[in-house]
Order: structure tokens, then sequence, then C-alpha cells
């Protein structure tokens, strides 16, 4: 990862700092070029035509970074210390047998004394971002892992290209307050969280807010953060056993609550259901695979839709940084799986994500609430929610995409593109909408 980048207007200038590290391979072409790919991938896109933005690679890319950019744990995490104290006795066989399997998690991560000397965290990495698949038709099945169920289904595509890489930058003070800057071939995308509101930022929008109260960033959970992880799955229950890459594993779920989905949902948007599983090894005790899916509706007169997503993320390369077990590497594989209007509008999208470490550190001097701050648009256009008016969007940053819901023969594959990702940001799925009434 390069932290300096070259001054793109002169070869002779100082080197510019980058807030985000740019990937080694936009400087892997021949040094005539290496200008030219450092031009284009820094090239934002709020300066490139909207024209550009309804189809090919950055209607992907916007998919891209809608679903797998910045995803918030199902429910909030308390800030606490975890202990040991906490009893086993007096519960349900599956409860217990869940804050056991916590516990032997805790001693693997480094112990109790290590993760609640962790006070704050920054990590640096790299991301690599691609669409592997899209199928659509009435044979397309409703699991995740069957494609078909007897009727014929269309594969519109498969892409084994090099994807889309990046980096991102992590800062943390508790599980509640947190920022993210993430920067895919260009296009950046900041998120975060003051404790009051988490919030998030994208070239194609405004800063919103996530309804609700403020949640985790889940890449935190994905083997950075032990204590937030333990105290996620401290109410979850074990649910069995599965070999996850070889490794016995116990499987532990957690529910989000019914008052926490109502509170994430509106007029438009039903959060049906959103659930956890943390897959823990037997043989070490760490978290070899985390995996979640959520059920959402999305309301229309007499043409409701639905959405399921599933992530599943394998955590590896734990390594020891000031006694705490953190891991350095995994993959994310998503499904995306649209269907409720009639059999051949069905369509399922495949996502995958690959990440490294290559910077991590603890208790971080001078990290203070400052540096959480939400954007200030964000608290200047609505001071209640954070959640952006559409009267008040300008036509620079408002989403290209226009889903109309009553008019699906006539929408494109790019429109259908930013569907799902106003589908998986159920934030963004009024002010979308307000803009069709607009029209």
């Amino acid at each position: 990862m390069r932290t300096l980048c070259p001054n793109l207007d002169r070869e002779d200038a100082l080197e510019t700092v980058l807030e985000v590290p740019i990937p080694e391979e936009i400087f892997a072409s021949t040094k005539n070029r290496s200008w030219q790919n450092v031009k284009s991938w820094m090239k934002s896109h709020t300066e490139r035509s909207p024209v550009s933005l309804f189809g090919g690679r950055n209607t992907e890319i916007q998919l891209l970074l809608g679903v797998v950019g910045a995803p918030l744990v199902p429910l909030p995490i308390c800030s606490d210390r975890y202990s040991f104290s906490k009893s086993i006795k007096n519960h349900p066989i599956e409860t217990s047998m869940a804050k056991y399997i916590v516990q032997q998690y805790i001693a693997a991560a480094g112990g109790e004394n290590a993760l609640n000397s962790i006070h704050s965290m920054y990590a640096m990495g790299k991301v690599k971002l691609a669409t592997t698949e899209v199928v659509a038709g009435e044979g397309l099945s409703m699991s995740c892992n069957n494609t078909s169920n007897g009727k014929a289904s269309k594969l519109k595509s498969t892409k084994g290209g090099p994807g889309e890489v990046g980096g991102f930058v992590l800062w943390q003070k508790r599980p509640d307050l947190w920022s993210l800057e993430l920067v895919v071939s260009g296009c950046k995308i900041s998120a975060g969280s003051d404790g009051k509101v988490a919030w998030r930022q994208t070239p194609w929008h405004h800063s919103h807010a996530s309804r609700g109260p403020p949640r985790p960033l889940r890449r935190s959970l994905q083997g950075l953060d032990p204590r937030s992880t333990a105290n996620l799955f401290s109410n979850s229950i074990c649910t069995g056993e599965k070999t996850v890459y070889d490794e016995d594993c116990f499987v532990l779920k957690l529910e989000a609550d019914p008052s926490t989905l109502r509170a994430r949902s509106s007029s438009n948007v039903e959060i049906i259901r959103h659930s956890v599983w943390g897959y823990f090894s037997q043989r070490t005790g760490l978290l070899l695979q985390l995996e979640d899916s959520h059920l959402l509706r999305i309301k229309a007169p007499g043409n409701d839709v639905l959405w399921e997503t599933t992530m599943e993320s394998t955590i590896q390369d734990y390594r020891t940084i000031d006694g705490v077990n953190v891991a350095h590497a995994g993959r994310t594989c998503v499904s995306l799986l649209r269907f409720g209007e009639n059999s051949e509008s069905r369509t399922r999208t495949r996502m995958e994500e690959v990440w490294t470490i290559e910077e991590v550190d603890f208790n971080i001097k001078g990290l203070s609430i400052d540096c959480f701050l939400p954007p200030a648009d964000l608290k200047k256009e609505d001071e209640g929610c954070g959640i952006v008016p559409s009267s008040r969007v300008s036509r620079n940053a408002k989403s290209p995409f226009k889903v109309r819901p009553n008019a699906s023969s006539r929408v494109s594959a790019a429109a259908k593109s930013a569907a799902k990702v106003a589908a998986i940001d159920e934030d963004d799925l009024e002010t979308i909408e307000d803009d069709d009434e607009e029209l």
C-alpha cells in the first residue's frame, strides 16, 4: 500500500500524503503510464458525466460499495468491559453453552485483561471487490445455495475479471464510536458513528443517517475487535456444530429483537428479520466465520418486493498484536436475492470481497471524540434523525437512478442494479422514491 501519492499535475512536485492509501497494483505498470493510472484511479466519480453512471463499470462499483462497503451488525453492542464473572448457570442449555464458548473465545483472543486494556484501534488494509454472478428467471430457487428448482433459469453473467481494488482506514474508540474511509477505483465512501447516530456518505448521495440506534461496523467484527465480538455473542444461543474449512466449529446464533427491527423500518421499508451466526473453532477457540442474513420488504401498492441479503465472511491469518489475536486476512461472499413480484423477475447477484490488513494498532494517542463527528451537511440538513429530504438534495448529489415500483417491465438493467443498492441501504429508499414522485 502506498501512503504517498505523486503530484498528479507536476512530476517534480512534492508527494501528497494520502488519507486512504493506494494499492500497489495501481503502480504496477510501466513508469511512463503510472501517472495516468493514478490519475484515472483517483478521479472522483462526482466529476464524471451523470449519463455514464447509468450503466457499465460505474454501476457495478456503486452496487459493490452499497452492499459490501460499510454494512452494520444487526443490533447495538454495549461498550462495557466483558467479564468472566458473568454466570452461565440458571440459563437454558443453549444459552449456557454459548456463554461458555464466548469465554473460551476471550481466552483464545488474548485474555480478559488484554482485551479490556484496549481503548481505541486503528486499522489500514486493502480490498478487492468483484461481482461474480448474476442469475435471473422463474427457476431461481429461493434458497441461497440452490440455483434451480426444476424450472429454467438464466445466467445473465459470470465475471471472473480482476475486480476493483482499493484501500480503507478504520478508526474506532468503542463499538458505537468509529470512522471508516474506503476508496475503491477512485470512488470514496465514508461512514461512521458518533455514539448517537450512524451515518454514510457516498459520491452519489448526500450524507444520511441509519435509522434506529447506532450500530457497530461489521468490518470491525471480522477479527479486528475481539471484545466487541464477545459482547455481541454474549446473549446468543448455541445451535450446534459445523465444519468450516476442515475445522470443527461451534455455531452461535443471534437474532435482532423486534424493537430494533421496528426502529430500522419505515413506512416504505419493513425489516422482517436480521440474524447473525458466529463459527468458533473447537481447536483454537477463535472466530473462523461470521455470517449474517437479513430480509426486508419494499412496500408498493399491490406490488411488494422482498430482498434477502446473506453475507458470509471467512476470517484468517490471526497474528498477535500487543497480546491480542487479530485477523489479518479474509474473504466475504455476498448473495443478494430479489423476489416477490413474479417468478420471471427473480434475480440473484453474487459478490465477493477479499481483504487484507496491512497495519493495525491499539490505544491511539490523541484520538478524541472530535475525530468521529458526523459531516456538517448531516446535522445541517436534518437535526432530528439525519435523513436528508429529497427536496433539499442538490441535483449533483442525487442518485442517478430512478426506481419505479410499478414499471418493472421498463426498468433497464442498470436501474435494477440501483434498486439493489437502494434495497440494501434501506435509508436511501425514501429519497429515491420521493424523487420518482417528482418526475
